[in-house]
């Protein structure tokens, strides 16, 4: 098989018949065999409905994963991967903002040699809000673990099987899956692709997923935060030794002071603040060594729709 087409669906019933209607014409061009993957990563809408409609219009091509409850949209990407036959995948979203038709562009690079071929969006359609965060998260990705990527937000993205291999076989508890790829290619190249606004439905990532979002790429490639909260500790001890000697210093030779309760009192805020910022980096490490030990399955999959 050539290409496999692997979708996340969360509550995306609004999109879903014109996903296909859209998708299917764009895949039947190619001329060769391939197959779309969607997983129901615990839609609370009539998303399994719609995509066993889809299903059984279509059982030579389409196959229906559908998770027990919510897992997250990587988990959804993973078990497609896991399934998945193509010599080439492709990852798109349900939500239609990266068009369908943009696919060929990524199989061209493919078919060109490169292995992991990444999308970018140009003219993006997104609120500011959304395009500035996505602009920090690059910046910052780009600074703490030197991975190059335009625009890791973007999921209309291609890879060879090798790479698929790789990234299955790591069997990461949190996979950063642009990122992992990112790190096994030889050859990756990227290229502009379309946006649009978003057909139906609302989005899915809040603030708090945005920035568990980067938690997981920073943490998962990079001791840097370490470092650098090492560097600072370290820093500040000195600053705060030295403040330490002069008050007391102070104290010999001018006597108490009343104010410098408050003083006290600041230092001691600051540090107790320093401390937890610290505590919640090492945690999130700590936490991530937990969830590797632990091994608990990642997902549970209800039923597999297929073609046998």
């Amino acid at each position: 098989m050539y290409l496999s087409v692997v979708i996340p669906v969360y509550n995306e019933s609004a999109n879903l018949d014109t996903l296909f209607a859209r998708i299917l014409p764009v895949l039947d061009n190619i001329g060769k065999e391939y197959e779309i993957i969607l997983t129901n990563d615990g839609s609370r809408d009539d998303s399994q409905a719609i995509l066993q409609r889809h299903y059984e219009a279509r059982p030579d091509v389409v196959k229906v994963i559908q998770f027990a409850r919510n897992y997250g949209q990587h988990p959804a990407i993973m078990v497609g991967f896991e399934l998945s036959k193509g010599e080439v995948v492709v990852t798109l979203d349900a939500d239609l903002q990266n068009p369908p038709e943009e696919i060929p562009k990524l199989l061209a690079l493919i078919d060109a040699g490169h292995d992991v071929v990444g999308g970018y969006r140009g003219n993006r359609l997104d609120s500011t809000y959304r395009k500035t965060i996505s602009k920090i998260s690059n910046i910052v990705r780009h600074k703490i673990t030197k991975i190059e990527m335009r625009d890791q937000g973007c999921m209309l993205r291609a890879y060879r099987r090798e790479i698929i291999d790789l990234i299955v076989n790591s069997k990461e508890s949190t996979p950063f899956i642009t990122a992992l790829a990112q790190y096994f290619a030889g050859n990756p190249a990227e290229v502009e692709v379309a946006h649009e606004e978003r057909h139906g439905g609302v989005s899915n990532y809040n603030l708090y997923k945005l920035i568990r979002y980067n938690f997981d790429l920073v943490t998962g490639f990079s001791l840097v935060p370490l470092q650098l909260f090492t560097i600072f500790g370290i820093g500040l001890s000195a600053f705060s030794g030295l403040l330490v000697v002069i008050l007391a210093l102070r104290r010999i030779f001018l006597g108490p002071e009343s104010d410098g309760v408050f003083t006290l009192f600041g230092i001691l805020f600051l540090l107790v603040g320093v401390t937890i910022t610290g505590l919640g980096i090492i945690g999130e490490y700590v936490g991530r060594i937990y969830l590797e030990v632990r091994q608990r399955p990642k997902y549970v999959v209800r039923s597999v729709t297929k073609k046998e």
